[in-house]
């Protein structure tokens, strides 16, 4: 019954997001909720804008909150600041929750006594390009096997992709750290359950992604990504996965591999063409000709980024690939 819907405010920050902003919106008005979904604009340089004012128009439900600055951190605490309602949603404008996500995050939090709850990003693509993307994203070949990319037991966890919250935590730990743009989702879970929260993982709930579709994009995601991570790591070692360290270590072999070769030393040869092998392999099991670019562009976008992130720190790199082909 309607009555027994959980009271929710979703929170959905945008950004030239003007080809999957109305399919993410309707996914989120399709579920079984009351309360409000508040949807934070940047400064788009798309149709985006545009769309999200007619679909504001369309139900009284949908908020339009402004966030002149375009950052998904400053779009969140600036929502969370007004929203309603006791249970947080975080939706991004590139995703689309499945039925019933809504409802059962809420009970699941509830059931646990949970602080934030999380499912599977459930990556999907529509060209081979994208397809192929997805198909990383969910392999333990691509990401390294986080629960919430490949599935797993339902448990606590490291972190949560996108999230369902109670408002009370977020406003315990001062919601989102600002001066983070990406890994912003880690840094929150880390603090959360440094206060005692709890982070749990559910494989029944899923939220389909809708990766970067261009080589170039993907390149300045994962670069941007890596940089962070490296600048997060190096802030709180203690806690951070040793799967963290594999694209880095990859890139100082590749680099100490051809070092080798340049002074005659046939041994060089051994991490590019091991590392080649394994790529190509992987890409003969997915039965998807981009694989192998596709992992390479990750992992080395990634490594490079991680080291030059833990070296010098994140200050100033943004993730563009939304912004700029």
């Amino acid at each position: 019954m309607a009555s027994q819907a959980p009271k929710v405010s979703v929170i959905m920050p945008v950004l030239n997001e003007e080809g999957h902003l109305a399919d993410a919106v309707n996914s989120v008005l399709a579920q079984d909720f009351q309360g409000e979904l508040l949807i934070a604009l940047g400064p788009s340089t798309d149709g985006t804008n545009a769309v999200a004012k007619k679909l504001a128009n369309s139900d009284e439900r949908i908020r339009l909150i402004e966030n002149p600055r375009g950052l998904t951190t400053v779009a969140m605490n600036t929502c969370i600041a007004v929203a309603k309602h006791e249970f947080i949603v975080r939706i991004d404008a590139h995703s689309e929750p499945a039925p019933s996500y809504i409802r059962r995050s809420v009970e699941i939090l509830q059931e646990t006594g949970a602080d934030l709850v999380g499912g599977i990003m459930a990556a999907e693509g529509r060209t081979l390009f994208q397809k192929a993307v997805a198909w990383a994203y969910t392999s333990r070949f691509g990401l390294g096997g986080a629960s919430y990319h490949v599935g797993g037991q339902a448990g606590e966890a490291e972190s949560a992709y996108l999230g369902v919250f109670r408002k009370s935590a977020l406003t315990r730990v001062g919601g989102y750290d600002e001066s983070i743009i990406r890994g912003e989702d880690w840094d929150l879970a880390q603090r959360i359950k440094s206060t005692g929260g709890l982070v749990w993982f559910s494989p029944e709930l899923s939220v389909t992604y809708w990766p970067r579709s261009s080589w170039r994009s993907l390149v300045k995601q994962f670069y941007s990504t890596g940089v962070w991570r490296g600048d997060l790591t190096k802030r709180d070692l203690e806690r951070t996965s040793p799967r963290y360290f594999i694209p880095p270590a990859l890139v100082l072999a590749l680099v100490v591999g051809n070092i080798l070769c340049v002074f005659g030393l046939a041994i060089g040869w051994a991490p590019l063409l091991s590392y080649l092998a394994a790529i190509v392999a992987v890409g003969f099991l997915a039965k998807l000709a981009p694989v192998p670019l596709v992992l390479a562009t990750m992992h080395l976008s990634w490594g490079v980024g991680f080291i030059i992130g833990y070296i010098g720190g994140a200050a100033g790199t943004l993730d563009r690939s939304r912004v700029t082909k």
